[in-house]
């Protein structure tokens, strides 16, 4: 995999309202109990801010996003967000927050036209190595202790090289408490030497757990990216 493939994975990863429906309806016409949550929250190391992304849907988790009157809103640690819309994605309610003062727990508050509360908690914790890599590292077995996990936490390991026959890293691995995250041998031993590419992509993805009967999910998404020199 060259590095235009991964930056294409990455894209497609991370692009999350590109198979969703972008027309607007208005949350008055609506049951209330038909409404489903779309929270998504993401961020990455050397970007100074964290993005908390809200959107309500009628129709599933591909369906018509809501705009909200009141009573209707959404706060977020107490804090109401205002509506925005752009024509890819719809209506959406988003707020920017700093990571050095986001890390910890944060509740989402959802108040629907009949004024029926919905609370989601969420942990926010950015990603990180404990111990930086070096330059250049050997074709052997590669130990990464990551730090700012919940553990089981999911990881998603993404690694290229510049070769363009290889079809480099693409795994979810499972850390632990230890914060160990494996890279074997015989998986850099498939790598071609020379300059790597590596993303360390933590995600939590789970459905909402107080919703309306249709559901939701929430998404938490924060990236590590290295690059090293690979050597026989």
């Amino acid at each position: 995999m060259n590095r235009l493939l991964l930056s294409l994975s990455v894209f497609c990863f991370l692009s999350f309202n590109s198979c969703t429906n972008n027309e607007i309806g208005n949350v008055r016409d609506v049951n209330p109990e038909a409404i489903y949550f779309d929270y998504r929250i993401w961020g990455e190391e050397g970007n100074d801010h964290v993005t908390i992304k809200l959107q309500y849907r009628f129709g599933g988790e591909n369906g018509t996003t809501l705009l909200l009157e009141e009573p209707s809103k959404v706060e977020l640690d107490g804090e109401m967000i205002k509506a925005d819309s752009s024509s890819f994605s719809g209506v959406y309610y988003e707020v920017q927050k700093p990571v050095s003062s986001f890390s910890g727990k944060h509740t989402i508050v959802f108040t629907d036209m009949n004024k029926k509360q919905y609370k989601e908690n969420f942990f926010f914790q950015p990603l990180s190595l404990e111990s930086e890599l070096p330059d250049t590292i050997e074709k052997d077995k590669l130990l990464l202790k990551l730090k700012g996990i919940d553990p089981p936490e999911n990881i998603r390991l993404l690694v290229t090289d510049t070769s363009f026959t290889g079809e480099g890293i693409n795994r979810l691995d499972t850390v632990y408490k230890d914060g160990l995250l494996v890279i074997k041998k015989g998986e850099i031993e498939e790598l071609a030497p020379g300059p790597v590419q590596m993303e360390i992509i933590k995600e939590y993805d789970k459905p909402v757990k107080n919703g309306t009967g249709e559901g939701g999910r929430l998404l938490i998404i924060y990236t590590l990216r290295r690059e090293f020199y690979l050597r026989n």
